[in-house]
């Protein structure tokens, strides 16, 4: 069955989050111009999302736009966060499907017409599956557990191995943006809101250049958004765990309770034993209080109602069409 939103010409955004790339940016520009120029009856343009960088990147993404007017800018007021850059970018497409994307070309461009094939096959949410990855060591025995770790706890599990990289069909864009979330997983917010669900899987290379701007405290802060956006277990584990502890506790003073009545052994308390008992209990109730703090924390930054990012300014994004307006000329 093919697509409905499918015409003669459809119209594709690409979307890419941009923090620090001078590095990767030209040959990125490259790589999708070539990729872009293959497909038949698709007018595309890429919006990059500058998420505050400090580097030369806004000059070498309007350098991109002033050779070729396909390539859009969305110049955010400071860094927001990589899945608060998407979300703005997603929030300024109007176009029938759009590509998420990572700028360092680990993501590779070439993956596009695949996600299309999908797309017009009645796809309307189409992941970007990892066949095979390029990070080694420490980093990548993380990001695997991560992943087995999230889809056991998350009530709505993700494909395995799916980044942000993937494509949104208009009607999934539409849906996405209604969500007002601060703390955004973007992976587990896709599968979320539903529809016909594709998976494309690639090779996942290297870095182009430069250094990961993912660091490891930004990962894990990604890791726990993705927690706890999208379960309630570990509360409920925390739950189980005092109900086990508290039925040992209860279980044993029973058993020494009737020992000491019966005058069989009278129950002596060790230094030892004593202490190993107060750190455990005290752990238990350290770690129960942190995940309530996770949770409070995270309604705080919803009460307040502060935007997602601030746009400092937009270059080749002015003149584009409302998506309901084109919605009611189609």
């Amino acid at each position: 069955m093919v697509n409905a939103a499918w015409q003669a010409t459809m119209h594709l955004d690409i979307v890419i989050p941009i923090f620090n790339e001078e590095e990767t940016l030209p040959e990125l520009g490259r790589r999708i111009e070539q990729t872009c120029a293959q497909l038949d009856d698709v007018d595309w343009r890429v919006v990059y999302v500058n998420d505050g960088s400090l580097d030369r990147s806004r000059e070498l993404i309007l350098e991109q736009r002033r050779r070729n007017p396909r390539f859009a800018l969305l110049d955010l007021s400071r860094n927001f966060g990589h899945q608060c850059a998407i979300s703005a970018g997603l929030a300024h497409t109007n176009a029938d499907a759009a590509v998420v994307m990572d700028g360092d070309l680990q993501d590779p461009p070439e993956v596009i017409p695949d996600l299309l094939a999908c797309w017009r096959d009645d796809g309307e949410v189409v992941y970007a599956a990892r066949r095979s990855r390029s990070e080694k060591g420490l980093r990548r025995l993380g990001l695997e557990a991560f992943h087995k770790f999230f889809n056991w706890l998350s009530d709505f599990p993700m494909p395995a191995q799916t980044g942000v990289f993937g494509l949104l069909d208009r009607k999934a864009v539409e849906e996405f943006n209604r969500l007002t979330e601060k703390n955004r997983f973007i992976p587990g917010l896709r599968s979320w809101i539903g529809f016909q669900q594709r998976v494309v899987y690639y090779d996942r290379p290297d870095r182009a250049a430069g250094i990961p701007k993912q660091t490891f405290r930004r990962l894990a802060r990604y890791a726990l958004d993705g927690v706890f956006s999208f379960s309630y277990k570990p509360l409920r584990l925390m739950t189980y765990a005092g109900l086990c502890i508290s039925t040992i506790g209860f279980g044993l003073a029973g058993m020494y309770a009737v020992k000491r009545l019966l005058g069989i052994e009278t129950a002596q308390t060790g230094f030892t034993t004593l202490v190993t008992l107060v750190l455990f209990l005290g752990g238990v109730q350290l770690i129960a209080v942190g995940l309530l703090g996770e949770y409070i924390g995270r309604v705080y930054d919803e009460v307040k109602q502060r935007p997602l990012y601030i746009v400092r300014g937009q270059h080749g994004l002015e003149t584009a069409a409302p998506a309901k307006e084109k919605q009611a000329k189609g």
